[in-house]
């Protein structure tokens, strides 16, 4: 290298200007016969100018005093942060559903905060119809929607002129009722969504009470008027799935709406089991239908399964009460031999009936998934149970009911 060209190289590192620190961390190549190890450069330290104690940042036309007494007064209040009503009670609803256990350890929270936050007659009206929505479209939550109901038709503090909860709430349930005529000839979904309205007013008649102004407890003398005329819309339009909508209904208040009936000196269900029986003789709904008709009509037959104790001090047995067996079903073995439980060999006779009978499954109880015209439900039983034999038991069945009647 010549002079020239050696200035050149120093001017040159001048104007760069490299700090001593940086000289030495950087990795520059020995002369000699071994190579110097190499060094990690460290990047220097960032300072931050964003402090702790700086407001907090809100996007432009963000109300900043609404946000903050929202948050609160929530808070205050047990509200824990919700937009709005529909919100809170809607999510309380799924939570009901999802766990139905916690009803008991939630419902006085969840009416507490009711009462803080609904105070208007537009409040109560959305409450009403976000339980009423609740358990007339989500399957098994119309005995949840009752209870809860009740709870809140005796704890909501607010009563405005337009009606307290559970006035509302009658009101809001007759509305559908004046549509049952046509909701029972609608279409497969008209009638599935008024199946299930029937199923949750048959669980409010059950669970919904009334005290008096002497403190004795009733229930709605309006709602047993109600499931009266729903029944007749259903039998009217004797299709499948309501019927078996009108056989859950009395499964579940047939009991209870026979003994109210009888303490007015109606016969109101007899009417209702000659309605049965009229369907089964001359509607052409299925043969499975059929056969759930007439054990509803053998349910009634047996008091819908009651047992009355003859003493309150000694279990009945067939030793000390006569009529222990009076309430038994009769059975008929392949030879037409009637039976029941008071034979001596009834175990051996009821399980060779039980590997010959083809029972017919029942539909969920409770539920409000409905099959329809359409639906292959009863396509799949096996139908194994001769003509002859079916028209002799459902004649037996309608004989022994008139035989009981008289």
């Amino acid at each position: 290298m010549d002079l020239g060209s050696h200035s050149t190289l120093h001017q040159h590192l001048q104007q760069t200007r490299i700090p001593f620190e940086s000289q030495d961390k950087a990795s520059v190549p020995d002369s000699g016969p071994e190579m110097a190890k190499p060094q990690v450069a460290v990047a220097p330290v960032v300072v931050s100018k964003l402090s702790v104690k700086a407001p907090e940042f809100y996007p432009s036309g963000y109300n900043m005093n609404f946000t903050q007494n929202f948050v609160d007064s929530s808070y205050e209040d047990g509200y824990e942060g919700y937009l709005t009503l529909a919100e809170y009670v809607q999510d309380f609803l799924n939570q009901l559903t999802e766990q139905p256990g916690c009803f008991e350890t939630e419902i006085e929270q969840f009416a507490e905060t009711l009462n803080g936050w609904v105070t208007t007659d537009e409040a109560l009206q959305e409450l009403v119809e976000l339980i009423y929505q609740q358990a007339t479209s989500v399957p098994n939550f119309s005995y949840m929607g009752a209870r809860l109901c009740n709870y809140l038709s005796h704890h909501l503090t607010i009563s405005p002129q337009s009606g307290n909860f559970r006035q509302l709430l009658l009101q809001r349930c007759r509305t559908e009722f004046e549509n049952r005529d046509e909701a029972a000839k609608g279409d497969e979904d008209t009638r599935k969504q008024f199946h299930a309205f029937v199923l949750f007013l048959a669980e409010l008649y059950l669970n919904l009470e009334i005290k008096g102004t002497k403190g004795q407890v009733t229930r709605a003398e309006i709602l047993q008027e109600g499931l009266r005329e729903l029944l007749n819309a259903l039998f009217s339009n004797p299709v499948d799935n309501n019927l078996i909508c009108a056989v859950k209904l009395l499964k579940l208040t047939g009991s209870v709406l026979e003994d109210a009936w009888k303490e007015k000196g109606k016969n109101d269900m007899n009417e209702v089991i000659q309605r049965i029986e009229n369907v089964v003789l001359d509607a052409n709904c299925s043969r499975d239908v059929k056969r759930m008709l007439l054990k509803l009509v053998e349910l009634r037959s047996s008091n819908w399964g009651r047992v009355l104790g003859t003493s309150s001090h000694t279990e009945a047995t067939p030793e000390n009460d006569p009529n222990y067996f009076m309430n038994e079903p009769t059975f008929y073995t392949s030879d037409g031999i009637p039976f029941t439980a008071a034979d001596p060999d009834y175990q051996e006779k009821y399980q060779e009936l039980l590997e010959r009978e083809d029972f017919c499954p029942d539909n969920e109880e409770n539920g409000t998934d409905l099959p329809g015209a359409d639906y292959l439900y009863f396509d799949d039983i096996d139908d194994e149970m001769d003509p002859e034999i079916e028209e002799a038991y459902e004649k037996f069945c309608l004989e022994s009911e008139h035989e009981r009647k008289e």
